[in-house]
């Protein structure tokens, strides 16, 4: 696979309808004097001007994961991410670490990691919208992050091999989660780490959910399996170790509707009578965390 190919043609997506008036309101960003705190809201400090700021983040929604602040402006992300970061914070130090997010999003986890000074960050998601979310935030932030409009499916053949991997909610979207845990081994050093997170459902068989046609109102989700089901699957796909680290339950506090996304969010994807359950009839959305180690014995 030729990945220097691959991101070129990529770069043309850059171009699309949709997204060049969003780069184009970019280039018009000043570039001015900003300090940035990497804390639960991602804070770029400066004098800005403020209706320039807020016209542009607002053609960038809908904005799902932060939350971040620019001068005076708040995004109230539809994610509280900061929940989620906090909550694994405690189990990973990546100071001078090779590290990967595997479906990065707009980049906050990203920004959050600097705290820890890592040798290199790369985030990989194919998606030109998120990367200009990325960009108007790195603009003011100016770090050495480096964003790629690429998929799990390109890790493998990647110019890095990567110390530590984050894959925060992406493995419940593949329909062949086998094969995605095996790239994310194939893109570690020895000894790497991941540190995922996924749905699951409660039970000690070694089973999983699959869902008719949505799960939570989302159409791409194809497994939702046991916590020991997903260990199988992490140990056929050749890691040595599985870790359970965190389990939590998702709930309004940490992701609803704000005046920045579209549409609907996790109220309307849960039974109105029944919270433990989806609209489907699927038990609600939980979540297993989990570190995976490569060669280690």
């Amino acid at each position: 696979m030729d990945i220097q190919k691959i991101k070129e043609e990529r770069k043309k997506w850059m171009t699309w309808k949709n997204i060049a008036p969003l780069r184009d309101a970019l280039e018009k960003l000043p570039d001015v004097e900003s300090e940035v705190e990497y804390a639960d809201t991602v804070k770029v400090n400066g004098k800005f001007d403020e209706e320039l700021i807020y016209n542009t983040a607002k053609m960038l929604m809908p904005w799902r994961k932060g939350p971040f602040a620019i001068g005076e402006l708040f995004i109230d992300t539809e994610w509280k991410s900061n929940i989620k970061y906090n909550l694994i914070r405690k189990h990973f130090n990546l100071k001078d670490k090779k590290v990967a997010d595997i479906g990065c999003n707009n980049g906050y986890y990203m920004f959050r990691m600097q705290e820890d000074k890592p040798k290199l960050l790369v985030g990989f998601d194919p998606s030109p919208l998120y990367k200009t979310q990325f960009d108007f935030i790195n603009h003011f932030a100016k770090t050495d992050i480096v964003y790629e409009l690429l998929g799990v499916e390109h890790l493998e053949f990647y110019e890095e091999k990567f110390d530590t991997i984050f894959c925060l909610g992406v493995l419940y979207h593949r329909s062949d989660p086998v094969a995605m845990l095996k790239s994310l081994y194939r893109g570690l050093e020895k000894e790497g780490e991941v540190i995922l997170d996924t749905f699951y459902i409660d039970g000690e068989d070694a089973i999983a959910l699959c869902p008719e046609s949505s799960y939570s109102k989302i159409p791409n989700i194809y497994f939702v399996p046991t916590i020991n089901a997903l260990k199988n699957w992490c140990l056929r796909a050749g890691f040595d170790e599985f870790e359970v680290l965190e389990t939590s339950i998702t709930d309004a506090g940490e992701q609803r509707k704000t005046e920045w996304i579209e549409g609907q969010s996790l109220e309307d994807f849960l039974d109105p009578n029944d919270k433990t359950k989806t609209v489907e009839g699927y038990p609600a959305p939980q979540r297993v965390y989990v570190r995976l180690v490569k060669d280690k014995k």
